[in-house]
C-alpha cells in the first residue's frame, strides 16, 4: 500500500485545548499565553520512498525543526518547547503518522493525518489532547 506524501506548506486554521496541553507539559503561564496566540505554519519535506521527513514549524515567536526517518527511534531535543529531551519514534498507522515520545511525561506524542487539503495534528500528554488543523497553501 502506498503511503501519502505529506510534503507541502500548511497554515493553521483551527486550534483547541492548547493551554491544557501546555499545562500538562509544565509550560509556564506567560509562555502558554504567547503560544496560544500563535498561528504556526508547517513546512513538511517528505520522501515516501526513503521515509525521510523534515517538519519545520514556523511562528513569529520561535521556530522548531524535526528531522527524522519514519520507523527509526531518535533523540528529540524539545528544550525549546518544555526544556526536555525524549526518545522519539514516528511510524505509520494506516495513512496516519503516529509519534511516541518516551521521557519524563507519560503518554506524550502526536498523530498527523491528511484529509483533502487539510493537515490534522493531535497532540497528547498525560491524558490531555490538543488539536490543530492546517490548510495546505495553494
Amino acid at each position: 500500500m502506498t503511503k501519502p506524501n505529506y510534503s507541502g506548506t500548511y497554515h493553521m486554521v483551527e486550534q483547541e485545548n492548547m493551554d491544557a496541553y501546555l499545562t500538562g507539559l509544565d509550560v509556564n503561564v506567560a509562555l502558554r499565553k504567547i503560544v496560544c496566540m500563535l498561528k504556526p505554519t508547517k513546512e513538511i519535506i517528505h520522501d515516501p520512498e526513503t521515509g525521510a521527513m523534515k517538519i519545520n514549524t514556523i511562528t513569529t515567536f520561535k521556530n522548531f525543526s524535526m528531522d527524522f526517518n519514519i520507523g527509526k527511534e531518535f533523540t528529540e531535543d524539545l528544550r525549546i518547547v518544555d526544556g526536555r529531551t525524549c526518545q522519539t519514534t514516528v511510524d505509520w498507522d494506516g495513512d496516519k503518522l503516529v509519534c511516541v515520545q518516551r521521557g519524563e511525561k507519560e503518554g506524550r506524542g502526536w498523530t498527523h493525518w491528511l484529509e483533502d487539503d487539510k493537515l490534522h495534528l493531535e497532540m497528547r500528554v498525560q491524558g490531555v489532547t490538543a488539536k490543530q488543523v492546517f490548510k495546505k497553501a495553494e
